[in-house]
């Protein structure tokens, strides 16, 4: 079991459901796996609505692969809101704008696809987890380089340790556990 900080006491239950799993994907490295809290159905429904309630006045909801889809579809869906995925770099058949970064473990190149984002639209854009921030900022960037606004950021689990929020000046970072 994960030991959440500070964790409000509506979304202890949530805590209870993310698992540690040690030396993953590299020895050193204590992954939190949170496809605990996706397979339990009221789990899923607070993260969605929670997340949903932070999302403002966000025309789109923006996920970032993989698990960000997931949770990103559920929160547009109760935000009212249609979801726009940004993936990885070849998979999708035609590319408004892409970005490369760096990671813990190499680098990634994240895409938007075209004619899906509007210029000026006010997006939410959702993850899974945030550890470095590096695939945050980059999706961040990436909307911009589309002409979106990003109004928030909205996660899951946030590896407060790594610092990853820093990457993110001037942008609204939410979520519903730190670690």
């Amino acid at each position: 079991m994960s030991l959440a900080e500070n964790v409000d006491p509506s979304l202890a239950r949530l805590a209870g459901l993310v698992r540690d799993v040690p030396d993953y994907p590299e020895p050193g490295v204590l992954f939190r796996d949170i496809t605990p809290v996706l397979a339990d159905g009221e789990a899923f429904t607070v993260v969605s609505t929670e997340l949903a309630a932070l999302a403002g006045e966000a025309d789109l909801v923006v996920g970032v692969e993989a698990r960000g889809f997931l949770i990103g579809a559920a929160v547009a869906l109760v935000a009212g809101t249609g979801i726009v995925p940004v993936r990885k770099a070849g998979k999708l058949p035609r590319v408004a704008a892409s970005r490369t970064y760096d990671l813990e473990y190499g680098s990634a190149t994240l895409e938007i696809p075209a004619d899906t984002v509007p210029a000026g639209a006010r997006v939410f854009l959702i993850d899974d987890v945030l550890a470095t921030g590096g695939t945050a900022a980059a999706a961040a960037a990436l909307l911009g380089d589309v002409g979106a606004q990003v109004t928030g950021f909205g996660t899951l689990v946030e590896l407060t340790a790594l610092g990853g929020r820093a990457r993110l000046a001037g942008i609204p970072v939410h979520t519903l556990l730190r670690y």
